[in-house]
């Protein structure tokens, strides 16, 4: 038997690394699952590597920052599988090129700005407002956002996106702290670095190199570390853990400064 047995989740940004391998751990729990990407092609591969593995899955294509097409990815969710008990709140902008243009405040130009607001956080505010009332039918369920761990530090780049997160965490507090009584629960995970095709594509060999110096584990973070998070957070084990902020990061943020075998 499956932790997630018969219930229903979706999956957002579930064409990326990150979002494919929650879908996949997700499903081995007996799970089905709805991944939705802007990338409709990659969405329907990972659609297709699920249900190879013997899960339950389709893709929808939808730009979440769109309240309709929110609305259509739910509603097309409802229609198909009847329930819904399990969001992750996945989406976010992180190819190289856009992040690249997120600078310091002095020079982010205001597109750059809005459309990182739009995807990263206003995305989760509406995917929440339109599944709670579905969760809610059913006697409740879990929601899981995404933040990251820029969304806790300043930096002198990527202005936008550490903002962006730090209103996912506040968010997640004013959901769960209305919805908590209903039976839904919201909590975020905030990640520390987590190799994916996307981080190696805007980070250098040496920053990656001090980043893991700096991360208190002899392993850096995988996609498959967050999907077992966000299965436990989905599952039933979870059910007094509400509103919170859990970091995913080595215990990057747990000391000061780069520490580690080389550096004594």
């Amino acid at each position: 038997m499956g932790r997630l047995d018969d219930r229903v989740a979706i999956v957002t940004g579930g064409g990326g690394g990150i979002g494919g391998a929650t879908a996949l751990a997700l499903a081995r729990e007996g799970a089905s699952v709805v991944i939705v990407d802007i990338d409709g092609p990659r969405a329907e591969e990972v659609a297709q590597a699920v249900n190879a593995a013997d899960g339950n899955a389709v893709s929808v294509s939808a730009d979440l920052s769109e309240e309709a097409e929110v609305v259509a990815t739910v509603t097309a969710t409802m229609a198909r599988y009847g329930r819904l008990d399990v969001l992750h709140n996945n989406a976010a902008l992180t190819e190289s090129d856009f992040l690249s243009r997120d600078t310091q405040v002095t020079d982010l130009s205001l597109d750059v700005w809005e459309r990182t607001m739009a995807v990263n956080l206003r995305s989760q505010m509406l995917m929440c407002k339109h599944v709670i009332p579905e969760m809610i039918r059913d006697g409740g369920g879990s929601i899981i956002n995404m933040s990251s761990g820029a969304s806790l530090k300043g930096d002198r780049t990527r202005t936008a996106y550490g903002v962006s997160k730090a209103g996912v965490n506040t968010l997640t507090m004013y959901v769960a702290a209305s919805h908590g009584k209903q039976g839904v629960r919201v909590n975020t995970i905030v990640p520390g670095l987590i190799i994916t095709d996307a981080v190696r594509a805007h980070l250098t060999e040496r920053m990656l190199a001090g980043l893991g110096r700096a991360t208190l584990t002899p392993y850096v973070g995988q996609p498959e570390d967050v999907a077992n998070l966000v299965v436990f957070l989905a599952s039933d084990e979870s059910r007094y853990i509400t509103g919170q902020m859990i970091a995913i990061d080595g215990g990057m943020t747990a000391h000061v400064g780069a520490v580690g075998q080389d550096d004594k």
